[in-house]
């Protein structure tokens, strides 16, 4: 290969890095302000909402990383109990969390546990967490295997009204004794305002549980179903 070949080669190259860069600056800075509005351009619920990414490891990003859209604000610069308790055909109650050793262990910045019921009885457990601190958060597994549950984690795809999010989804049981038992669902994952993913912007988990309803999968059905209430698209 001659010098001038080598030299128009390496320019190539160097031009090609550069729109990628911008390219992906271009993609980030879009998610660049999180938890401010920003408007939907098409679909029929072509509402104002909020835009994140959601992931399913807190520690490092994941091919299944996703922005999300929200007509609420999941991050800390508002307030996760703006939630409404009345989602669709869902009717919301707030529990206060009595186990101060939450408080204690996990020291999160805002915390909100609901029950949210649909009228033929059937319910969920939302649980909200925001903090700034890598300490308060934590696989659900491992407070499910402490108290001798057994688990079985795996992600699961969940269809919004456009696109699809990913989440972690634990299956736990256990034997009450006397012939007994008790069995659970959580589907969980974690929000960021931006792509950045800055501890000083804080981040929050979003978990839903339910105890198990017919089968295993029609009580993911009806965890997917409720998260449509709270998130709107993904891409």
């Amino acid at each position: 290969m001659s010098r001038d070949q080598g030299r128009y080669l390496l320019v190539i190259g160097v031009l090609l890095a550069a729109v990628g860069a911008t390219l992906l600056i271009s993609q980030r800075d879009r998610l660049g302000r999180g938890g401010t509005p920003r408007a939907s351009t098409s679909g029929a619920r072509a509402a104002p909402g909020y835009e994140f990414v959601a992931d399913i490891d807190n520690w490092q990003r994941t091919e299944r990383e996703r922005a999300v859209t929200s007509p609420y604000n999941f991050s800390l610069s508002g307030k996760l109990s703006d939630v409404p308790l009345q989602l669709g055909a869902w009717q919301g109650q707030d529990v206060p969390q009595t186990n101060l050793e939450v408080f204690i262990l996990l020291e999160p910045e805002q915390y909100v546990q609901r029950m949210y019921r649909l009228p033929d009885g059937r319910y969920v457990w939302l649980s909200l967490i925001g903090s700034r601190k890598s300490k308060s958060f934590h696989s659900p597994q491992i407070c499910y295997d402490t108290d001798g549950w057994q688990t079985e984690a795996s992600s699961v795809a969940v269809p919004l009204d456009q696109g699809e999010v990913y989440a972690l989804q634990l299956k736990a049981q256990t034997d009450l004794g006397g012939g007994s038992s008790a069995a659970h669902v959580v589907t969980y994952f974690y929000l960021w305002p931006s792509y950045a993913r800055d501890a000083q912007a804080g981040m929050v988990v979003a978990k839903v549980t339910a105890p198990i309803y017919d089968s295993v999968e029609a009580t993911v059905k009806l965890e997917k179903a409720f998260f449509r209430q709270l998130f709107t698209s993904a891409r």
